[in-house]
């Protein structure tokens, strides 16, 4: 399972005293308020950085980090992630998953037959829909619509029976119509 979840990603410097915009990631960008520490992730490595001030412009975030001062120290970090570690993550509620812990989750039927695994989660405003990335000996293979292998579940009750993060495990009932009958 993940630890570090994306929050934002720093977009551009905002002014000379060190700020930086930021594209919120998270749906509500009003956390940020009651962070006080973040990691930036540079590629190399994971520096955390104290969040001194956070204001609001539109729809980004524009932060100021303890101890750097000047655009100058921050210009160099532009298109870098800034992450939280899982205690500091929002709280999912019942039924609701970080998309960080469903990818690369195994997937089978009712019958417990292999189907593939989750390899993208789409988020279509009416419900997330689950990309399945259908196995090779997948009993299923040949039924699946197209040549990428990739079954679009949507994540409804009707479709999704059961997750279990622990188990890495996710069971699905194949409604009529989502593979080709054969």
């Amino acid at each position: 399972m993940e630890e570090l979840f994306q929050v934002g990603v720093i977009s551009t410097t905002h002014g000379i005293r060190g700020e930086v915009k930021v594209f919120p990631t998270t749906d509500d960008s009003r956390r940020f308020k009651k962070l006080k520490k973040v990691f930036l992730d540079t590629g190399r490595e994971k520096i955390q950085l104290e969040i001194e001030q956070v204001k609001f412009s539109k729809n980004m975030v524009i932060l100021k980090f303890r101890d750097i001062d000047n655009i100058n120290e921050v210009e160099k970090y532009k298109g870098k992630s800034l992450l939280v570690t899982r205690e500091q993550a929002v709280k999912c509620e019942k039924d609701e998953y970080f998309i960080a812990d469903l990818i690369g989750i195994k997937v089978v039927t009712e019958e417990e037959k292999v189907l593939g695994e989750v390899k993208d989660v789409l988020q279509t405003g009416a419900n997330d829909v689950y990309v399945i990335q259908v196995a090779e000996d997948s009993p299923y293979i040949s039924q699946v619509p197209d040549k990428s292998r990739e079954l679009l579940l949507p994540a409804i009750r009707d479709c999704i029976l059961a997750i279990d993060i622990r188990q890495q495990k996710m069971k699905v009932h194949l409604m009529p119509g989502l593979l080709e009958e054969s």
